[in-house]
């Protein structure tokens, strides 16, 4: 046999069949891929600015900044502990967008600073984790869903403003004079406390009414302006990770407040790679998975045993031997090809031998028989016609050569 025809009959795939076999999931892959990278292009604009008055998206809060300074409020946006601690004073308001991100040194800091200062401090969903340090006195209870709610409580600013979108998180406290209002489930979700040199603390249980596109509704803007235009500046403070204050008195307690929010900093520092994922990738991973598992469980089932049928066509014996063929080669079945080929030999030399079918596949019949009817020679019949799977596609090449060539000698003998 030419090396050219060893070539065609290789059972070894090529690059061009890897290929047919790969693309089909390299397909998946890339739309899978392309899919999530279009969705998260086109969601990024969601969560973009939140809570920033510089964002004119429908979590940002430009809207309100627009309104304040028709109204001569200034506001000044700020990233760092520093630019807030100094901007505090009696005609400044301070809005603390997400008091929960800060750590135990920043809220004793930042209480430090505007205890005594005069000013007005917000204070938006401020949670167990920085309630206690930044409004003492104060407590945070379990949260409820935000919703349309009415004032029940005598502050001017609720009164004057009327049904508007609060809720998440509630309040309990026992300092004297404090204002609580917009009660959801008995619980106050805005409350004032009252502060030395005409200062106060504003707990706002939600940022629903300082959203762009929440402005409009209800009684959310009247609220929104009273609450944050009743000085004539307005600091609003976004933490940030590039702080270079959240790295300092990691350890500490975090002074008095240590009892109630403490741990806030040492809860962000344990965070894992696994807490930073959002939730809906998560979940998309483990439907993608459960998929993957019942695809695998589909194509690996059987349905019963194999029954013969006639077939619709007929079909030449050619085609047949080379659609076995390449079911061998594509599961690399070479030891079920080997014993197919040897089979075959077999049953078509025992009529030539005077062995009866029965025999055909008994070595002990079989190899006397074709020992008998050839010259004698150096080949080793037994391990050409019972011998072991071959180790590789060329030993399985040579095999059918030898095959042919012992069944084309004895027909010739």
């Amino acid at each position: 046999m030419s090396a050219a025809s060893l070539d065609s009959t290789s059972m070894s795939p090529n690059a061009q069949q890897v290929w047919r076999r790969i693309r089909g999931l390299m397909l998946a892959l890339v739309i899978l891929v392309a899919a999530g990278i279009a969705l998260a292009a086109l969601r990024s604009g969601d969560q973009h600015g939140r809570l920033d008055p510089r964002s004119a998206d429908q979590y940002g809060s430009r809207a309100v900044a627009e309104l304040l300074k028709d109204r001569g409020v200034s506001t000044r946006v700020v990233t760092t502990l520093e630019g807030a601690t100094t901007s505090t004073d009696p005609d400044t308001t301070l809005l603390v967008a997400s008091p929960d991100l800060l750590t135990d040194y920043q809220q004793q800091t930042l209480r430090d600073a505007t205890a005594r200062n005069g000013g007005r401090t917000v204070l938006v969903s401020a949670g167990p984790a920085s309630v206690g340090t930044l409004a003492p006195g104060v407590h945070a209870e379990s949260p409820d869903p935000v919703s349309a709610l009415d004032p029940q409580c005598s502050l001017p600013a609720a009164r004057t403003a009327g049904d508007v979108d609060l809720g998440g998180e509630r309040y309990s406290t026992d300092a004297s004079g404090a204002e609580q209002c917009y009660l959801s489930g008995g619980l106050p979700t805005l409350l004032v406390v009252k502060g030395p040199d005409n200062g106060d603390t504003v707990l706002l249980g939600s940022p629903d009414i300082l959203y762009n596109d929440r402005l409009d509704e209800h009684g959310n803007a009247s609220l929104a302006l009273q609450l944050l235009g009743s000085r004539q500046h307005l600091v609003w403070y976004l933490p940030s990770l590039g702080d270079a204050s959240a790295q300092e008195g990691g350890g500490s307690d975090g002074g008095s407040g240590g009892g109630s929010g403490g741990g806030s900093g040492e809860e962000e520092a344990d965070d894992t790679f696994l807490d930073l994922i959002p939730s809906g990738w998560l979940w998309g991973t483990l439907q993608l998975a459960l998929a993957a598992a019942l695809a695998a469980v589909w194509r690996a089932r059987r349905l019963g045993p194999l029954v013969t049928e006639r077939l619709p066509v007929a079909i030449r014996a050619s085609e047949s031997t080379e659609g076995r063929a390449r079911l061998y080669r594509h599961v690399n079945a070479r030891d079920r090809a080997a014993a197919a080929l040897r089979s075959a030999t077999r049953a078509r030399l025992a009529p030539l031998l005077g062995v009866p079918p029965v025999d055909a596949h008994s070595p002990e019949a079989l190899l006397p028989a074709v020992s008998a009817h050839l010259p004698s020679g150096d080949r080793d019949l037994r391990s050409l016609l019972f011998g072991p799977a071959p180790s590789d596609d060329a030993a399985l090449v040579r095999l059918t050569d030898q095959l042919d060539a012992l069944e084309r000698e004895v027909r010739t003998s």
